[in-house]
């Protein structure tokens, strides 16, 4: 037998060759990073690339607004892009969903796919068809355009709250009902034959140990209660083993009920209760919107994966801030972003941006920031519809018909370089500036212009001092006015709750209790401003939360009936044997003792032995309820013992 009838006909070997795309994301862009490798800048590198490093440090902190840096969000931001391999036509993500076997988005029927993909290569074609008009604009001062202002103004405030009345804003008694609703109906689900008993004051409790944790941080949760290092703020609030049952049964829905194949099923009804009230907070003229990772490394299909970030593990959140980090609105990543009701669908990034600026006023001229991963033409187009001006980083790619010069060109003429060109897309005018400092950048807006030029300054390695570098208004305005979502990240970092967990729901459920006590102190500081309290009379991020975590845990609870075990002494069996020995005054029944009501200490005019068994002192000292003497000083405190 010849061997190719065994083996099969032979095919001539031929290379193969695989032709780039023609739109890839993957092409080298003038304001993306090289290469994934981390870069050190030492201090008066020429490189200062100050948000770049932030996203790719470990280190948490604020970042710097109005300093003029160029390369601050689009080097982050563009990092990104070069693991995601997505554009704004059709990404969906910008990191790297996590396939799981059985995962019911890969049995989803493909018609749904099929009509969103057509509808999204319809868009670009139609944009590339019409071969947008691009000019340049000469620079003179006449070619500025003027930043709109705002029409708006922030709610004066009466007084400034407690410190937990701003996290009951957020936490009301409605949502701390369904929580407690749900978990005893989970608990019973899971074992009929005991019931978890879980009341409001219980859950109260719960979450203030848990921010107590999130501020003394140890490696283990069951080492707040051991001899070694125990803490008495959790220890003394819930025993270890009722704390660790509440957190094994806290739940947010009902497991018998219809999901309707949605992903964030188990924390809709949490998402549903806060998005609102995030909603309803005033807005301040400047915002922006940007991703945020929460971190997770547990199993879980709406786990992402970004290199560049601080944590690569996670799952991500769209967010809607302001220059502060004040939440207004966000959007949890579930795998597919579609149009909201009544807009074009432009792409999965596009839609986002548009589903997150349904809360924004269009009347009043907020302007909205984004970096590149969002910017589009169509997007900058369906904003200005919607009565909003926007501005943001943008790819080339991204704008066709637009011919910058390339990098090596913009570099002989020197740091500060840039050019403008504009053109009009359906009726509304758009300004896009290419300018280069460490490498370029380009930056789009339906509101600002390159004009007016500005002063930065810039260390220069070659002459080895500081030098004066031009900067386009365009480039300082998004450098000033886009890191909200970075304050907020920063602020959540310093005391992030890290109660470990394999359940994704508990990790967004503390995630958003961080959430709510940012945007808490963000709300007190705004009416502290508005009162004209002094910033050292304010509380800052640390005192606030543990305010909240002390009001939570003893504010209307009775901790004494929190005690388990067997006591120490057994009050009326001691009381029973010294009746044997001889007449002995009576004293109340255990249930009056332990009723918690009108038992105060009275000092009295004659001093008796003290009632507590196995007590041998003599005190002034008696119940006003009991009518007993019981010893109450500094080495002794059988007054609590005797009403346990």
């Amino acid at each position: 037998m010849k061997p190719s009838m065994f083996y099969g006909k032979r095919v001539s070997a031929q290379p193969h060759v695989r032709t780039p795309p023609e739109d890839s994301e993957d092409s080298c862009l003038s304001d993306s990073a090289g290469s994934d490798e981390e870069c050190i800048h030492k201090p008066g590198d020429e490189e200062s690339s100050s948000e770049s490093d932030r996203s790719s440090s470990d280190e948490e902190y604020f970042p710097k607004s109005g300093d003029g840096e160029s390369s601050s969000k689009s080097d982050r931001s563009s990092s990104e892009e070069e693991v995601q391999n997505q554009d704004a036509g059709g990404a969906s993500s910008d990191g790297e969903c996590v396939p799981k076997p059985g995962d019911e988005e890969s049995n989803r029927s493909s018609s749904d796919d099929e009509v969103a993909s057509t509808s999204v290569q319809n868009a670009r074609k139609r944009r590339n068809k019409e071969k947008v008009a691009w000019k340049p604009v000469k620079q003179t001062p006449s070619s500025a355009k003027n930043v709109p202002v705002w029409q708006g103004a922030l709610p004066d405030s009466d007084s400034v709250r407690l410190p937990i009345d701003y996290f009951r804003q957020f936490f009301d008694t409605e949502l701390l009902a369904l929580i407690v609703n749900q978990s005893n109906l989970y608990s019973t689900q899971e074992n009929p034959n005991h019931a978890l008993r879980l009341d409001q004051k219980e859950l109260e409790q719960f979450i203030g140990t848990v921010l107590y944790m999130s501020v003394i941080r140890l490696p283990r949760s069951r080492i707040y209660w051991s001899n070694a290092c125990r803490v008495q703020q959790v220890a003394d609030v819930m025993p270890r083993d009722r704390w660790e049952e509440i957190k094994h049964f806290i739940h947010f829905n009902d497991n018998t009920a219809p999901n309707n194949s949605d992903r964030l099923f188990k924390i809709r009804p949490l998402i549903d209760s806060l998005l609102p009230k995030f909603q309803a907070l005033p807005q301040h003229q400047m915002l922006s919107i940007d991703e945020q990772m929460v971190p997770f490394k547990g199993r879980s299909v709406l786990k992402q994966y970004i290199p560049k970030k601080p944590y690569k593990w996670g799952y991500k959140i769209f967010v809607l801030c302001d220059t502060t980090g004040l939440v207004h609105s966000f959007d949890v990543y579930a795998g597919k972003s579609d149009p909201p009701a009544g807009s074009q669908d432009i792409g999965a990034s596009g839609n986002v941006v548009l589903k997150l600026a349904q809360v924004i006023e269009g009347s009043v001229n907020h302007l909205l920031y984004f970096d590149n991963w969002f910017s589009s033409l169509d997007l900058f187009v369906a904003l200005a519809n919607m009565g909003i001006p926007a501005l943001g980083t943008v790819r080339q790619n991204r704008l066709p018909g637009c011919s910058f010069s390339n990098d090596k060109m913009l570099k002989k003429k020197g740091r500060g370089t840039f050019e403008e060109e504009q053109a009009v897309v359906d009726r509304v005018e758009i300004r896009a500036v290419k300018w280069f400092d460490n490498r370029g950048v380009i930056v789009a807006s339906t509101f600002a212009s390159a004009q007016p030029v500005s002063f930065t300054e810039r260390w220069d390695r070659k002459q080895r001092r500081k030098v004066s570098v031009e900067c386009p208004s365009i480039i300082t305005l998004y450098n000033k006015f886009m890191g909200g979502v970075d304050a907020l990240d920063a602020l959540i970092a310093y005391y992030r709750i890290h109660i470990r967990s394999k359940k994704y729901y508990h990790r967004f459920f503390f995630h958003f209790v961080d959430m709510v006590v940012v945007n808490g102190w963000l709300l007190y500081r705004r009416d502290c401003d508005k009162m004209n309290v002094p910033r050292k009379k304010q509380k800052d991020l640390l005192a606030f939360k543990l305010s909240i975590a002390q009001a939570l845990c003893m504010q209307g609870k009775d901790l004494s009936a929190k005690k388990r075990g067997r006591p120490s002494s057994d009050v009326t069996r001691e009381f029973q044997k010294k009746q044997r020995r001889g007449p002995t005054k009576a004293i109340p029944t255990q249930d009056v003792r332990a009723d918690a009501v009108g038992h105060w200490p009275q000092i009295g005019s004659v001093r008796q032995r003290c009632k507590f068994p196995k007590c041998t002192g003599h005190t002034s000292m008696k119940c006003t309820k009991c009518d007993v003497h019981l010893c109450l000083n500094k080495n002794k405190n059988c007054f609590c013992a005797f009403h346990e």
